[in-house]
């Protein structure tokens, strides 16, 4: 399979929104933050679109922003000669950049929305300041990076043991919670790169889940009909994502 080519977005080329279109708080890890921690970064907090397709990270390139966003979801793929494999997500729950946690100069996979949304971005200086300053956001913020570990080492896991209608079930699931709804666009191809298989192989998944009255696909539109029974066909992957993410937040608020 060839790797798969998205549209590129310099970071100064952003379009953005009026903070009126988008509240930070509708993003999970900022409506968590002490008021005081939340205050210190608003001022540097700039609010962004986050069309489809749209790059916010390239392998190897400078980690200049951290994103969080409000809506939408963002795709972390790795891409390689034989192909392109998907190796997290991010929503609304969480945030893109968090080598710039752990103080690298770079990013390490090609991060790009899959989903369209908006949220806002920081420069990683402030960002860097504000966690330094507080041990409570410190705290946060490396939890979440370790909830992103732990999501990457189910997905090793998953791809390597469970079967192609468990894992598209899977994927599924994981985009409607984030698209808000049950209903949300994807073509066979864009599904083929984030399962690592080949098209055809995805089409006759679809398929028989459509024949099965679990969704409805056409023209690229899905649509989830019976969620219950998706969630059946489903690995136990999605509902182990699921509690490490809520995990992650009754935590900090305990």
């Amino acid at each position: 399979m060839a790797a798969m080519r998205t549209a590129t977005m310099a970071n100064d080329d952003i379009e953005t929104e009026s903070t009126e279109s988008a509240d930070p708080l509708a993003n999970r890890l900022l409506s968590t933050l002490s008021r005081r921690d939340y205050e210190q970064l608003l001022p540097d907090l700039e609010a962004v679109a986050l069309p489809l397709r749209m790059v916010l990270a390239e392998p190897g390139a400078d980690a200049t922003h951290a994103y969080f966003p409000t809506s939408g979801m963002a795709s972390m793929v790795n891409e390689m000669k034989d192909g392109t494999v998907e190796v997290g997500t991010v929503g609304n729950e969480g945030m893109i950049g968090t080598p710039i946690l752990l103080h690298s100069k770079s990013m390490t996979t090609r991060t790009f929305m899959q989903l369209a949304g908006g949220g806002h971005r920081i420069a990683a200086e402030p960002f860097r300041r504000m966690i330094k300053q507080s041990p409570e956001a410190e705290r946060l913020f490396f939890r979440y990076a370790q909830t992103m570990f732990d999501q990457l080492a189910q997905w090793v896991a998953c791809n390597r043991l469970h079967t192609l209608e468990a894992r598209c079930a899977r994927w599924l699931l994981m985009t409607a919670d984030r698209a808000g709804g049950d209903s949300f666009t994807l073509t066979h191809e864009f599904l083929s790169y984030m399962l690592g298989v080949h098209r055809p192989a995805v089409s006759l998944v679809a398929s028989e889940l459509s024949e099965r009255g679990l969704l409805r696909y056409r023209r690229g539109a899905v649509t989830i009909v019976d969620r219950a029974g998706l969630e059946s066909a489903s690995c136990e992957c999605y509902f182990i994502a699921r509690r490490s993410t809520e995990q992650l937040f009754a935590e900090i608020a305990g």
